[in-house]
């Protein structure tokens, strides 16, 4: 008596699982690296980080970045963090690091990539000028007072010398399909471990004292945290 009523319901769960894949699933997703020259030799580090149109029913229009600032870990007690902000007439941007990609790939081939042919892109790019986002490096990693800004043509001054920055490269990778992202040909997973790097991140106030002490907006209107990691 109950199977007349078994299509109809297998078809709604389609609909509603399809639905949520459609508003859950990235646009894209890459990865940033960040490479630097030292003394030692080059370290890099590099993180995934997925962006995210708004696809539900609020149409608030609004683009997301999901994913983790990138920590390098220099040696001898050095490093470098590769916010999830951008500077803009000495106000904390968080919105630029949904495009970062997209514009690399731009001035790469020298034309316009429209938004949704993203996750077709391939290869390497480099991440110059304003696009960069914003540097930083930790005396201590463990207090976020000890924080100081980077500039990228000048990293030697706090990173000490014979460093410099070799370069910064957006890569697209798979997107997968949301929650499906275990790797590989199923997406490459946002890259998370900010949080064990820095852990005063789970503290309040510890993002904006980081900012504050590198003579950086500490997110006046925003969350500081957004600046490290975004969930």
């Amino acid at each position: 008596m109950y199977f007349k009523w078994f299509g109809p319901l297998a078809l709604l769960a389609a609909l509603v699982i399809g639905d949520q894949i459609r508003i859950n699933r990235p646009a894209h997703k890459y990865r940033l690296t960040v490479e630097v020259e030292t003394p030692e030799g080059r370290k890099s580090a590099s993180g995934v980080v997925a962006i995210h149109p708004d696809r539900s029913y609020t149409r608030r229009g609004q683009t997301r970045t999901l994913g983790d600032a990138v920590f390098v870990d220099l040696g001898q007690g050095r490093n470098l963090v590769a916010l999830l902000a951008h500077l803009d007439n000495n106000k904390l941007v968080l919105d630029d690091m949904n495009y970062v990609a997209l514009r690399a790939y731009g001035a790469a081939t020298g034309k316009r990539v429209p938004f949704s042919e993203m996750s077709r892109q391939t290869g390497t790019v480099p991440v110059k000028g304003e696009l960069i986002p914003l540097l930083i490096s930790f005396a201590d990693p463990d207090r976020p007072g000890t924080a100081r800004l980077v500039a990228p043509g000048n990293a030697e001054a706090e990173l000490g010398p014979g460093s410099r920055i070799q370069g910064i490269l957006a890569e697209v990778v798979p997107n997968g399909y949301w929650p499906l992202d275990f790797g590989g040909a199923l997406g490459e997973p946002v890259t998370r471990g900010i949080e064990a790097r820095l852990p005063w991140l789970r503290e309040k106030g510890g993002a904006a004292t980081a900012l504050r002490a590198a003579g950086l907006p500490d997110g006046e209107g925003i969350d500081a945290r957004e600046a490290f990691t975004r969930k």
